[in-house]
């Protein structure tokens, strides 16, 4: 199906009689917010469902996937799915802070900070749970920065953002978790809903979706690492 894109807010990806998938460009809250109308409803609008349900959410500086049910029954489906962890995300991020390790796990309950912000325990009651691996991004413009794979094996709020800066590499250009507010102004928020894997009534879905905005997300050595390594993270977890 043709791409069609709504005002730089989202981008249609994919379409059958269950589900539709999208990819959400940057700053852009999910629900409407001070009169100004969120990803769903714009969605919902351009589509012109007069139901649809979203299944999950994305941050407002987060990009890329989204899925949404077309009726009930697809949404309750979607639902157990995720309840019992049989749909795979995968996300990708930059960070030009040294991790404390490489790849590895990120374990532990969160709780609410300042700010709005998380931060993590070390309690593992009802933990937060994100596996990742990572890169150097071996570009001479870009030297320093690391390119992040994760795969949350959870669906807590602002997981990947806390983990990734509790392992000593907060995302750039994430304001409210860089420690350091200037150099956190960046031209996004370098964090990308890079790819989903389901299976929904005995028929296997794989989508993928590159980030296609952002100096660091869009350079040489990015756009290499992910076509040439990474362009099916399902492969790379196990």
């Amino acid at each position: 199906m043709a791409s069609n894109i709504l005002e730089t807010h989202f981008e249609n990806l994919f379409e059958n009689k269950d589900f539709i998938v999208i990819n959400k460009c940057a700053a852009i809250n999910f629900h409407t917010e001070d009169n100004q109308p969120g990803l769903f409803e714009q969605v919902k609008s351009q589509f012109g469902f007069e139901q649809l349900y979203p299944v999950h959410r994305l941050d407002k500086l987060t990009t890329g996937l989204v899925l949404f049910a077309k009726n009930k029954s697809v949404a309750a489906a979607f639902g157990r799915l995720f309840e019992s962890h049989q749909i795979n995300k995968f996300y990708l991020a930059i960070s030009d802070q040294k991790p404390k390790k490489k790849q590895g796990w990120v374990k532990g309950d969160m709780a609410k900070a300042r700010r709005g912000a998380y931060k993590l325990l070390r309690s593992q009651d009802n933990p937060a749970v994100t596996q990742f691996i990572s890169q150097p991004l071996a570009d001479g413009q870009y030297t320093g920065c690391r390119l992040f794979l994760v795969r949350p094996h959870s669906g807590k709020t602002h997981q990947i953002r806390v983990a990734l800066k509790s392992v000593g590499s907060p995302i750039v250009g994430d304001i409210l978790y860089y420690p350091d507010a200037q150099k956190a102004q960046m031209d996004r928020g370098y964090l990308h809903a890079y790819g989903l894997k389901f299976t929904l009534n005995e028929q296997d879905y794989c989508f993928v979706a590159p980030p296609t905005h952002g100096c660091l997300f869009t350079s040489t050595a990015c756009v290499e690492q992910l076509s040439q390594h990474w362009s099916e993270p399902w492969m790379l977890f196990k």
